[in-house]
């Protein structure tokens, strides 16, 4: 996390910073990685002087959760759904489901191994492995997501309403199915936090009543990967009053969802899909972090901008382009036709130090700093032509 959070902020400050001409050949990519190497070496000993702490802290957690009983299936299945925007939620579920926070060998693992013994008992299966309690959290997504597209639904114009179904069942589905929830989650993040703070509210509830009702097993997915081949099949036999229970919890919550989300999305005049006049959407990941500022490009020098794209018109334009690539000094580009470029002394009039013609291969040669104008070139193809054609003669000028 320290990482990916201090390079961008590295190569965005300097990928274009310019260097004294007998340093140019460490310009460019080359001085982003020289410096990171510097600035990772005082985050490596934060690292390894903090990390031990953070572990305790960790471990401190886990013996919480696994001693607080109810309680702790609550704070448990809370935290790994509102920690799935940061990706921290992995730390959370993953020693439980996988390692040994609760069990040796993990909750999957250890019901897997079990399960014709649990099967065949008549004793209540939260006596047999009180354990499951932490492998509940898929029910928010077979019963809340329900809920949720119902709301949303429901919520939305009349006349949108078929629009809306046509991208709801499909992710409503997915997640149902096989637990897959995120087109559902980052679009009601994505619009209101306060809704995916709920949701996790909600999600933590019902595994915690459902728990108190002696529900428990290996429930993180959903329903055919997990919920039906793995318990309410084999447990139906000696177990049905308890899947019968599971099932009646979730139908409610089911409704409880639909109630909040109608709710908030009216009283608060949430524009979830459906209920505003742009493009009707589901939003993920990316979306949520190009809205939160995540995604950044790097900047550029504007007088590489002007030469980039002043090499781009004489090159023919962008659809003239096949591939671009470069070494130390020369851009190597493949063109559809040779004929449609200028001529050699436009290129030097852009800044090229010369041109090598080849085929319907050409090289620029423009010095050290070529990958800042690659960079720059290859953001300016993906412009509408409209832009590409003023650029020609500012550049020259």
């Amino acid at each position: 996390l320290l990482i990916p959070g201090r390079v961008p902020a590295i190569h965005n400050r300097f990928f274009d910073k310019p260097l004294p001409v007998f340093l140019g050949i460490f310009q460019g990519t080359s001085f982003v990685v020289i410096l990171a190497f510097f600035v990772m070496i005082p985050c490596a000993w934060l690292t390894l002087l903090g990390w031990p702490k953070v572990q305790m802290g960790i471990e401190s957690l886990q013996a919480f959760l696994r001693t607080a009983g109810a309680l702790g299936v609550w704070v448990y299945t809370f935290l790994e759904r509102i920690l799935i925007p940061t990706g921290l939620h992995h730390f959370v579920y993953g020693p439980f489901i996988f390692g040994p926070a609760a069990v040796e060998g993990g909750i999957q693992v250890y019901w897997a191994q079990h399960l014709q013994e649990f099967s065949q008992s008549t004793v209540p299966l939260k006596t047999l492995f009180p354990e499951g309690g932490f492998s509940l959290h898929g029910n928010s997504k077979v019963f809340g997501s329900v809920g949720i597209a119902l709301a949303i639904w429901h919520t939305a114009s009349p006349e949108n309403r078929v629009k809306v179904a046509g991208l709801l069942i499909p992710a409503t589905l997915t997640a149902v199915l096989v637990g897959i929830t995120e087109p559902l989650e980052f679009t009601f993040l994505f619009i209101s936090p306060l809704l995916f703070a709920i949701h996790a509210v909600l999600a933590a509830t019902m595994a915690t009543v459902m728990y108190t009702f002696g529900v428990v097993g290996n429930m993180g997915g959903g329903l055919l990967d997990q919920f039906l081949p793995q318990n309410w099949i084999p447990m139906f036999h000696n177990h049905a009053s308890t899947v019968f229970t599971q099932i009646g919890i979730g139908l409610c919550f089911t409704a409880l969802y639909f109630v909040v989300f109608r709710t908030l999305i009216e009283r608060l005049n949430l524009k979830t899909p459906g209920r505003e006049e742009s493009e009707i959407k589901l939003y993920n990941k990316a979306d949520y972090k190009a809205a939160r500022g995540q995604t950044t490009a790097p900047a550029a020098a504007s007088q590489q901008i002007g030469q980039a794209a002043g090499f781009l018109q004489a090159l023919g334009g962008a659809a003239n382009i096949e591939s671009i690539n470069n070494c130390a000094t020369r851009l190597r580009i493949a063109l559809v036709d040779m004929t449609k470029t200028q001529s050699d002394d436009v290129f030097k009039a852009l800044g090229a130090h010369g041109v090598v013609r080849r085929g319907n291969g050409i090289q620029v040669i423009v010095g050290l700093h070529v990958p800042q104008v690659r960079d720059q070139l290859e953001s300016l193809m993906k412009t509408p032509l409209t832009n590409e054609q003023t650029t020609l003669t500012e550049a020259i000028s």
